[in-house]
This record gives C-alpha cells, structure tokens and sequence, in this order.
C-alpha cells in the first residue's frame, strides 16, 4: 500500500490534493463527497487519510497481478477485480481502505457502489511500501480479518517477501504454507497458483508466458 502521509493534511502550510477546505471529521458519506474522483486518501475513524505517491516497483507489481488475476477471473467467469483507488468500506473501526488490489466474488455484486464496496472483499493485495510495513502488517490486517475478507496477500518487493494468509472458520487468519517447490495456491480464486519467485524477477515475466503456464492461452 502507499506509505501514509504524516504532515497534518489541514494545516494551512500544507499541500492537501484534494482539497484546500479542512473538512475536519466526517462521516463515510460525507467522506465520499468530499474527495476528489482517483485521490488517493482512507478514511479511517471519521478522519481522512492521505497517502504518498508509490514507487514504480511497487506500481508494477500491482499492476502485474491485476492484469493476471483480471484474465484469470474472467476466463473463469468468477467476478471482478478492482484497484487502487477504490474504497473497501469496513464496519470494523469503521474504515474505508483501498487495498492495491481487490476481488469480489460474482455472488457480492449487490455489495458494489458506485464508488465503494460495501464490506470485505473476497481477496485484498497489499504490495508494501517502506512506510506502510506496519500499518499493512497491523491495522490492516486485522481490520481485514475482522471484517471477513477471505485471502490477504502481504507482498514486499524490498525485503523479496510473500505472506499469504487465509481466513478460518474460527474468523482468524493463518498462513499459508508454501512447499519446497515455492507456489502459492489461492482458496478465493481456486484453480490459481503462483511461483512467488515470479514477484521478484526483475523485469517481472510476461503476461503471456505467465498465462501459457496457466493453460489459459495457447503457444
């Protein structure tokens, strides 16, 4: 996720993307009104949020995922996928989070606003910036596994880490092992796996080669 912006967004010294007005604590509706259509802001116990800009590794992988899990969700005619920024709205907190990554199951598609989800996705990816490992690692998770999101996927391109976690049926995460042979297999998109070396390559695989070991696309 984008590290956090810590100066305060409403001091009149301060540069606020998305609005020059302190609009001082709000509620989620409000929230919705006030920002501006693709700011990269939370909203987290009535307060806005605002986050830095990401680095170009951190955009690449999420866009690497995206691309694939939109292939593969469509191919299987399993629902959507949707990235930052776009609001999760958690009754947990409360909170509206953008995870970098979400799915949501083609049964949830009632839960989908026009400009949130309303409640858990089925799937949140969170790829980690330097400033963001505790919040993602702490806050966020639990927000996530309190609230019901299936599968988290924890992603850190610095440190060439991948936690991957599922939620039981006591409502807690656990992680996910992975074997000798370094794949990861998902529960909430079942039928996909992943080589985690894939996250680290430098430049990351081509979409085509990763969907040709998929059987998905034909040599």
């Amino acid at each position: 996720m984008a590290q956090e912006i810590k100066t305060d967004p409403f001091s009149p010294s301060a540069t606020n993307p998305v609005s020059t007005q302190s609009p001082g604590r709000m509620s989620y509706e409000e929230f919705l009104a006030w920002a501006d259509e693709g700011a990269h802001v939370e909203w987290v116990d009535g307060e806005v949020v605002f986050m830095s800009p990401v680095s170009t590794e951190h955009q690449l992988l999420a866009a690497f995922l995206a691309a694939l899990l939109q292939f593969f969700v469509e191919a299987n005619k399993l629902g959507l996928v949707l990235t930052a920024p776009f609001q999760m709205k958690l009754a947990v907190r409360p909170s509206g989070r953008e995870p970098d990554v979400i799915f949501i199951a083609r049964e949830r598609r009632a839960d989908l606003k026009q400009a949130y989800l309303d409640g858990p996705a089925d799937l949140a990816i969170e790829v980690i910036s330097p400033d963001s490992r505790a919040r993602d690692r702490g806050d966020k998770y639990y927000e996530y596994e309190q609230a019901g999101v299936r599968e988290y996927w924890l992603l850190d391109p610095i440190r060439k880490q991948a936690e991957f976690y599922r939620l039981g049926s006591d409502g807690l995460y656990s992680v996910v092992a992975i074997g000798e042979d370094a794949i990861f297999c998902s529960v909430v998109l079942e039928g996909l796996w992943l080589k985690v070396d894939w996250l680290w390559q430098e430049p990351l695989p081509p979409l085509m080669f990763v969907l040709k070991e998929w059987g998905l696309v034909r040599e």
